[in-house]
C-alpha cells in the first residue's frame, strides 16, 4: 500500500499477457508466411524433405502441432489480458502492451531460430544458398524485436512514474 491508501500499479499482469500473446503471433506469422504461403520450409523439411507422400504427411502434421502450440500461447495471452483488464492496480497502456508483444515475438523467433535451425537442424529459414545467412538474420530479427519491446517497457516505465510523482504533487 502506498500512503495514500492506494494499491500500486502492476504492470507486470498487461506485461505477461502481451508476452504470451506475442509468443501465439511470432509463431503464427512464422508458419502461416513461411510455411503456408511462401512454402520456404516445414517443420521437419531437412530431415524429412518432401519428396514422398509419407514424408509431406509428417511434415503437414507437425506442421499443425506447431499451429496448436501457437494457438495455446495465443488462447494463454488473451486470458490473462482478461484478467488483467478485470483489475483495478493494472494501468493500460499502448506502449507498455506492444512492447510486451515485441518481446514476445522476439522471443519466439530468437529461441525457435536456435533451437529448431541451429542445435536441432531440422529446419532453415530458406534452406539451400545462403541459408545460414537467412538463419542468423531470423535471430538478430528476434534479438533486435526483443531489444525494441524492452526500450519501450522501460520507457513506460518512466512516464507511469512521472504520472504517479505528478498525481501525488511531488
Amino acid at each position: 500500500m502506498q500512503p495514500n491508501g492506494k494499491k500500486p500499479y502492476q504492470r507486470m499482469p498487461l506485461i505477461v499477457a502481451g508476452v504470451f500473446l506475442g509468443l501465439g503471433l511470432g509463431g503464427f506469422i512464422d508458419g502461416i508466411l513461411l510455411h503456408q504461403i511462401l512454402q520456404w520450409h516445414h517443420m521437419l523439411s531437412s530431415v524429412r524433405p518432401l519428396k514422398s507422400v509419407s514424408n509431406i504427411d509428417l511434415n503437414m502434421l507437425w506442421d499443425g502441432l506447431f499451429h496448436a502450440l501457437d494457438w495455446v500461447f495465443t488462447v494463454v495471452g488473451i486470458v490473462l489480458l482478461w484478467r488483467a483488464g478485470g483489475r483495478n492496480d493494472v494501468p493500460w497502456s499502448s506502449q507498455t502492451f506492444v512492447g510486451s508483444l515485441l518481446i514476445g515475438v522476439g522471443l519466439f523467433d530468437f529461441v525457435e531460430g536456435l533451437i529448431d535451425h541451429q542445435i536441432l537442424g531440422i529446419h532453415h529459414v530458406k534452406p539451400g544458398p545462403n541459408q545460414l545467412a537467412w538463419d542468423l538474420g531470423f535471430l538478430v530479427l528476434g534479438a533486435l524485436l526483443v531489444l525494441v519491446g524492452w526500450m519501450m517497457l522501460q520507457n513506460s516505465k518512466s512516464e507511469q512514474e512521472l504520472k504517479l510523482r505528478g498525481s501525488r504533487g511531488e
